[in-house]
């Protein structure tokens, strides 16, 4: 989870105390917890039920075979991920819509076909890293938007590791 800063920086509050007002809500919300430092962490533990087959139906039976906490699943390293929520059409073909939530691993090295938070040129972006010898380019999931290539600076904030969704 991100820092008080962070979520300043992120949100574009003007102050620290700013962020820690939104945080504690989402505290008091359940959406989040905080540990004993203080340091916020997400709450997504859920019953793990199993498997389902997404092809041809099968014979089932419902039992809980587990506890499972979404975030070991999706995040790989706590102390270096956060969340961002998406607006735009840009990473469609990504299987990334608006309103989706990424979650953005920072300090990984992207390789060539990662999805990437990117500030090119003094703007962010979520795009496709591309590295075609010593030419760096951010190509998006969608036909309708051209190719990037920075003309004065590339800086790659992170690499998305997973995409939360809400159908409902």
């Amino acid at each position: 989870m991100p820092s008080y800063s962070e979520l300043q920086d992120l949100f574009q509050f003007a102050s620290k105390n700013a962020a820690y007002k939104l945080a504690k809500r989402l505290i008091s919300e359940g959406h989040l917890q905080a540990d004993e430092t203080g340091r916020l962490k997400s709450r997504w533990v859920l019953p793990f039920a199993g498997q389902v087959v997404a092809g041809f139906p099968s014979p089932a039976e419902e039992e809980l075979v587990d506890v499972m906490s979404l975030d070991q699943y999706l995040i790989r390293r706590p102390e270096a991920s956060f969340l961002l929520k998406v607006t735009g059409d840009s990473m469609i073909e990504g299987g990334i819509l608006p309103g989706d939530l990424v979650i953005i691993e920072r300090g990984k090295s992207p390789k060539s076909g990662d999805i990437v938070l990117a500030q090119i040129d003094r703007e962010w972006t979520l795009k496709y890293y591309k590295k075609e010898g010593k030419t760096v380019s951010l190509v998006a999931g969608n036909p309708k938007y051209p190719v990037l290539h920075p003309k004065e600076e590339l800086v790659v904030a992170g690499v998305v590791g997973a995409v939360v969704r809400r159908y409902r």
